[in-house]
């Protein structure tokens, strides 16, 4: 058995937004996806990051799903800020259903388990986005500090793994908030996504206040998933 962690995968086999319009690393990612992602065995265990399809709704994501159906083992899926297609767990496992697809599930204010392992996690929240306070923002992001402790609460194990979309830290950035919910529940390990490109030297990774922090989008990984444990 092993635990695996990737995101952004960025599929658009129902929609026209391929990311090889980016070239460099983008390029061919599909095929660099499906080499990658060949290593993840039956009995494993996929954390998949968030903006896995541009599609806007569950039907438009259909063959990226198929896709994503075809990884083996259990998938859990989180969302991320490109992911128009998230509805409620009810639905997704509905379509999932009528469609064919198994092990796939949704991290959305609970918890699973691997091995001595608890998988917790949410979207999160990135500076880029202003939240005054009172704000839609504002409400958003507290709303993600809801769900993330509510994540947190539903671990089974001392051991716990928080898996996130936005990045917790950015050079010259932090989201203190965040920080601290990671800090009270003894997290061991954070992953995250949503950098691409330039922005990967702006990561930071390593450890910080008792966590280890990955950087997990695709393209950073050169499109092959990170073996966690």
């Amino acid at each position: 058995m092993a635990l695996y962690a990737i995101g952004d995968l960025h599929l658009s086999f129902g929609s026209d937004k391929p990311m090889d319009v980016f070239g460099g690393a983008w390029n061919n990612y599909v095929d660099k996806l499906r080499e990658g992602l060949s290593v993840i065995q039956p009995e494993d265990t996929t954390v998949l990051l968030g903006d896995l399809s541009w599609a806007l709704d569950m039907e438009g994501a259909a063959e990226d799903f198929s896709f994503i159906n075809s990884i083996p083992g259990r998938k859990i899926i989180l969302k991320g800020n490109h992911d128009f297609w998230w509805t409620t767990a009810t639905k997704f496992y509905k379509f999932c259903t009528e469609h064919g697809f198994s092990d796939m599930y949704i991290l959305n204010n609970n918890a699973y388990v691997y091995e001595d392992i608890a998988i917790c996690g949410t979207r999160g929240w990135f500076f880029e986005e202003e939240a005054e306070a009172g704000s839609h923002n504002d409400k958003v992001f507290k709303r993600e500090l809801i769900r993330l402790e509510t994540s947190l609460q539903a671990a089974e194990r001392e051991e716990i793994f928080c898996f996130l979309h936005y990045p917790p830290r950015y050079r010259g950035y932090e989201c203190p908030e965040i920080l601290a919910l990671l800090k009270k529940y003894g997290v061991k390990e954070c992953c995250y996504g949503h950098l691409h490109g330039d922005s990967h030297k702006l990561a930071i990774e390593g450890s910080y206040d008792g966590v280890n922090f990955r950087l997990c989008a695709a393209d950073f990984l050169k499109f092959r998933p990170v073996r966690l444990k």
